[in-house]
């Protein structure tokens, strides 16, 4: 008699087998290059995370691309940097670009879609030149984008653009030799790569700055305030640059002002708080939420007006969490490897906030606009969320990064969906989906993960499955299938995409493609 325990009869679909492993050792299916592709653009910031190291990830980049058209990885660019808010990523695939000899057109149409201040341009020539990406020359082509991108910036726009080294837009400049269109705009070049220039003659901002360095006026120039910061002889106008300072450059530097005592004034405090909860500037600066939960956690000292705008500031921020028909359970991974820096590991430099962190403010951010929602956290196992949907975004973010910390097991949290009879109408997973317990990899078996979404499935025949990655990864517990998205990154795009799969069951891929290069 045939083993029926090995030969069980089942219902509904058969599961498919595991491809592969992920990097944590357990069974896994590989994304399809696209997929993956834009997994990397979406979350790869090139440092080392809990598994992969900076090299494991350009090398995985650098190999995706040979088998994808340049249009996919054009797109991809523009997505990355335009909804993701990314910044070495895009530059990287421009790169991959400029060293493809059939991507004149694409590589010309995506350089100025993605390459859109100073960082991003010394970002790209670095690359460029390492000679990484395949080509270290840059050649007509490329040094002739580079001249036109100089040409059209407004000379104050690369004035303030000029803050940075290695390289530094004046070495770009050295570089490609551009050819100015005015008088003022070949003595401000002049004056940038530090050929003697008539001082008279150099636009308004250079010159009020000029004038203040050598101090001959205190009035205030309205430059990029590090240019300030950096200045020697002179002492640092905490006070104004606190009055004038961009959103980013305020919520950077709140415990910076802190220490100089800007807040002692109360019309400084009430400024900035003002600006720190200003929705035009919130969208302005294409605010990541993770970062005013890192500003609002490294900020305990400053004044108790500046930490409620940034909880105000955080709920402008995710206004656009979409609120779905019928229930949705939100599922968050708190095992140790979500401990990792959501941005990699840099040295001192490291965020100090984590993927657990943006997990739980993702999962948060969804019971604010959805109350019945349900909140699943887990690691080998399920852990109670003791959560109220009333509770600010900050507070539960806090409650929900505090649990857990072992093994990855992401099919615990369908299991418990099964166990406690939860009929959820959209399942999302925010996750570094390196699930490994009881899941190591099995010759025609399926991820535990996969098994239980076909149980629960046949439970519960309309749901659909979204699974939000976190880290740069190419693998994934449930492979691709109309009623499953998988999908990277921690900006609010992921919003959209979600939304748009819940609505039509479009792919992320199908999103990506929807990126208009001309």
């Amino acid at each position: 008699m045939v083993n029926t325990n090995l030969f069980q009869t089942s219902r509904g679909r058969l599961i498919k087998s595991a491809d592969t492993t992920n990097l944590a050792g357990g069974a896994a299916y590989q994304l399809g290059p696209e997929n993956a592709l834009a997994q990397y653009a979406a979350t790869g910031c090139l440092n080392a995370t809990y598994y992969a190291s900076a090299e494991m990830q350009l090398d995985t980049v650098l190999e995706l691309c040979k088998t994808i058209p340049s249009s996919f990885i054009g797109k991809c660019a523009v997505y990355a940097r335009k909804a993701g808010h990314m910044k070495d990523m895009p530059a990287i695939l421009c790169a991959i670009l400029a060293a493809r000899k059939d991507s004149d057109r694409t590589l010309e149409q995506v350089f100025f879609k993605t390459i859109d201040n100073g960082r991003m341009l010394r970002t790209f020539v670095q690359i460029v030149r390492s000679g990484m990406t395949g080509r270290k020359s840059f050649g007509t082509r490329i040094k002739r984008l580079i001249r036109q991108w100089l040409e059209q910036r407004p000379i104050d726009k690369l004035f303030r653009d000029s803050v940075g080294e290695k390289p530094s837009l004046a070495d770009v400049v050295k570089m490609v030799h551009p050819k100015p269109r005015d008088a003022a705009r070949a003595n401000f070049y002049r004056y940038l790569i530090g050929k003697p220039v008539d001082k008279n003659e150099l636009p308004s901002p250079v010159k009020e700055f000029e004038l203040f360095k050598a101090g001959e006026t205190d009035v205030i120039p309205d430059v990029e305030f590090r240019m300030l910061t950096g200045l020697e002889g002179r002492d640092i106008p905490w006070n104004s640059i606190a009055h004038t300072a961009p959103w980013h450059a305020t919520r950077m530097n709140l415990n910076t002002f802190q220490r100089h005592g800007v807040f002692k004034d109360p019309s400084l405090v009430k400024i900035v708080a003002d600006r720190l909860r200003n929705p035009d500037e919130i969208k302005k600066a294409r605010a990541f939420p993770y970062q005013l939960l890192s500003a609002y956690k490294a900020g305990q000292d400053i004044p108790f007006e500046i930490r409620e705008s940034l909880q105000d500031a955080m709920e402008i921020a995710v206004a656009n969490i979409p609120s779905f028909n019928g229930r949705v359970a939100v599922c968050v991974d708190t095992s140790g490897s979500m401990s990792s820096p959501v941005t990699g590991y840099r040295g001192s430099a490291s965020s100090a906030v984590r993927c657990v962190d943006v997990a739980a403010l993702f999962a948060a951010s969804v019971l604010r606009q959805n109350k019945n929602a349900l909140i699943i956290p887990f690691d080998t196992t399920v852990h109670t969320a003791n959560v109220n949907p009333r509770d600010s975004i900050m507070t539960t973010a806090n409650t929900l990064a505090g649990y857990g910390g072992g093994g990855t097991s992401c099919g615990a949290a369908l299991q418990h969906l099964l166990e406690k009879g939860c009929e959820a109408d959209v399942v999302i997973y925010f996750s570094d989906n390196e699930s490994w317990v009881s899941s190591r990899h099995q010759l025609f078996r399926g991820t535990d993960m996969a098994d239980l979404w076909v149980k629960y499935k046949q439970y519960k025949p309309t749901a659909k499955l979204v699974c939000v990655n976190l880290t740069p990864d190419e693998t994934t517990q449930v492979h691709e299938q109309p009623e499953v998205l998988n999908i990277g990154g921690f900006s609010d795009a992921v919003w959209d995409v979600i939304a748009n799969f819940a609505a039509s069951k479009k792919s992320w891929v199908d999103t990506v493609n929807e990126v208009t290069l001309e």
